[in-house]
């Protein structure tokens, strides 16, 4: 097997991105790429982008502070909110305010997004999907629609069924990402709320055809839990099917925990309405990378394992030329 670099495509959003490249960040034979979701319309990022007309800057901020040199460092100061004081400014994050400073004065988020990476020292690019503003939209089963990140979150949590989702206005990828995300060996997807982190990026015009370039690997990270009641029984192989409509190709793995979290933990989600993600039946042809990723009570992705368990799926498919089989239990002590 002779190493190379890989050139990683990371699509999502959320607290799950950073989490997954604070993870990969480390591998030296990884080039990292965050492609974000830029569809935002709560807390900070939703005010800012509301009040002052920039483009909601949090998930992108996130991400830069996960590739940065320091990371602890960099999320003490730039997470930091601002003293509740008389002030419009007051309950913002000082990152999303450096970000949204950044953009009036440079005139472009990218160049405002790049900036902030060498400010910081990444390890890696951040890419906004696009620079167009657009909310997400959602309609379900029994016909009605919302629009909204905040409110399509809010009404499945309520019990109702997505059906189908879409941006509003139909918005375009960013040309420089598109090309960016042509010389990808690979793209991974996920960690992170599926309906309003992961889903959004995939549904920009142009995604589709970026994508089919791609000559790589689709993965798609399952995450730990459902979100609510409108997505009780919902699966890793539903998930699956979803994503494989919105890019019009397959997923080719998809990496999903196997490990039994405690039953108090269990119990407490439970009371949120949220359930252990089950695999469910995946098709024949994507390959099942399974593993003990929930540790602790808390449900999030070990880092080092989930980390592990990409590199392993990246080096049988990129870096050797033997048959990859149906299922892998990627095992951990």
């Amino acid at each position: 097997m002779q190493l190379r670099e890989l050139n990683i495509g990371c699509i999502g959003g959320g607290t799950g991105l950073p989490s997954l490249l604070g993870g990969l960040k480390s591998n030296p034979w990884l080039k990292l790429n965050a492609v974000v979701t830029m569809f935002d319309s709560g807390g900070s990022s939703g005010q800012l982008r509301d009040e002052l007309g920039v483009l909601p800057p949090g998930d992108v901020l996130k991400c830069a502070l996960a590739l940065a040199r320091n990371e602890g460092e960099a999320r003490r100061v730039l997470l930091s909110r601002l003293p509740t004081l008389e002030s419009r400014l007051a309950g913002h994050t000082g990152g999303n305010l450096l970000l949204s400073m950044m953009e009036q004065y440079s005139g472009d988020f990218l160049a405002a997004v790049d900036g902030l990476r060498a400010l910081l020292g990444c390890r890696g690019r951040v890419w906004p999907v696009s620079v167009q503003p657009a909310s997400l939209c959602a309609e379900y089963g029994d016909g009605s629609q919302t629009r909204g990140e905040v409110e399509v979150d809010a009404e499945q949590s309520r019990g109702s069924r997505v059906k189908r989702l879409w941006l509003e206005p139909d918005v375009a990828i960013h040309p420089v990402v598109a090309d960016a995300i042509r010389g990808f060996d690979a793209v991974l997807i996920g960690p992170g709320s599926f309906f309003t982190s992961l889903m959004p990026p995939l549904l920009v015009r142009g995604m589709t055809e970026a994508l089919a370039e791609v000559r790589g690997p689709i993965v798609l990270i399952s995450n730990l839990l459902t979100e609510g009641r409108g997505m009780a029984g919902l699966t890793a192989a539903d998930a699956a099917c979803w994503v494989s409509r919105a890019i019009q190709r397959p997923v080719d793995v998809v990496i999903a925990n196997s490990g039994a979290p405690s039953a108090d933990a269990v119990g407490r989600y439970a009371a949120e309405h949220k359930a252990p993600l089950e695999l469910g039946v995946l098709g024949p042809e994507i390959q099942a990378v399974l593993g003990r990723f929930w540790c602790t009570e808390i449900a999030r992705h070990d880092r080092r394992r989930l980390a592990y368990a990409v590199w392993t799926v990246l080096s049988q498919r990129l870096l050797q030329n033997h048959a990859i089989p149906q299922a892998q239990e990627v095992r951990t002590s």
